[in-house]
């Protein structure tokens, strides 16, 4: 394998398709190259690239591979970056998604960051909901009266929660609002969050998920397990667009195993 080849395995399932990798640094590289030419694409075709990004280690490795691995950063000037989710803490709280895909990334361009529109984590949550609406509402296309991203980034935790849709909050999924405040069953921290039929109304919905933590679940939820539907991340179904998941072998190891009927494997 030459440094520029990655190695990795294709499954399709209905409307799904499942790329799964050796490591996590070989599906960062892959990732940037698709997002990269997907970009290309939007300035070639005279529009810009909405996107919506997560927070966690995942997504951190694909935004740090994005930062080192392009020098041609006039590209992502036609980017305009928006949040799927943010915690109720200040911007340089530990614990924000913004200050990570800020670190990581978005620091490293030249771009003035007048297309940066992060969450505001530091003011009264439901205002905050109620702002971002507005905001993506107006700067948007709209598609069947619905903001349409061209790409939503998103992680599923090891609860097959989603954005911060977990498995108690179920109503966020089909909620008319666009954002919406949600808890942390745990911890009881307030977040903001894009709701179900936004995330489903993107042209392109990537989910990034690596570890071996993550495999029952990930197993349980692309492969049809008998409680699919109690979570969150079950009910990501692009109306239009495509729906991709990107995983380690780690994550996959289960799914592997099951050998579903409705599985074709591809090899790259």
């Amino acid at each position: 394998m030459t440094a520029s080849t990655v190695s990795y395995n294709i499954m399709a399932a209905g409307n799904k398709k499942i790329y799964t990798f050796r490591t996590t640094e070989h599906l960062a590289r892959m990732l940037t190259k698709k997002i990269r030419n997907m970009v290309k694409d939007s300035i070639i075709s005279g529009r810009s690239f909405n996107i919506a990004l997560s927070g966690g280690s995942t997504p951190r490795i694909l935004f740090e591979h994005i930062a080192k691995s392009y020098g041609d950063q006039e590209i992502w000037e036609n980017v305009r970056f928006y949040w799927v989710d943010e915690r109720c803490v200040p911007p340089d709280h530990q614990e924000s998604n913004f200050r990570m895909v800020n670190e990581a990334f978005l620091r490293h361009l030249s771009h003035s960051g007048k297309h940066v529109f992060r969450m505001m984590g530091e003011v009264d949550p439901q205002a905050e909901a109620d702002r971002y609406s507005r905001l993506i509402r107006n700067q948007l296309p709209l598609r069947e009266n619905l903001p349409a991203f061209d790409l939503v980034l998103l992680g599923m935790g090891s609860d097959g929660h989603t954005a911060s849709i977990f498995p108690d909050q179920m109503q966020l999924l089909l909620t008319d609002r666009l954002c919406k405040v949600a808890v942390h069953p745990g911890s009881g921290q307030k977040r903001i969050t894009l709701t179900g039929k936004v995330i489903n109304n993107a042209d392109h919905i990537y989910f990034l998920v690596t570890g071996r933590e993550k495999a029952k679940m990930v197993a349980g939820i692309i492969g049809g397990g008998p409680e699919q539907e109690k979570y969150p991340a079950a009910h990501i179904k692009p109306r239009r667009g495509t729906l991709e998941w990107f995983l380690d072998d780690a994550a996959a190891s289960i799914l592997q195993l099951l050998k579903h009927p409705g599985f074709h494997s591809f090899n790259n």
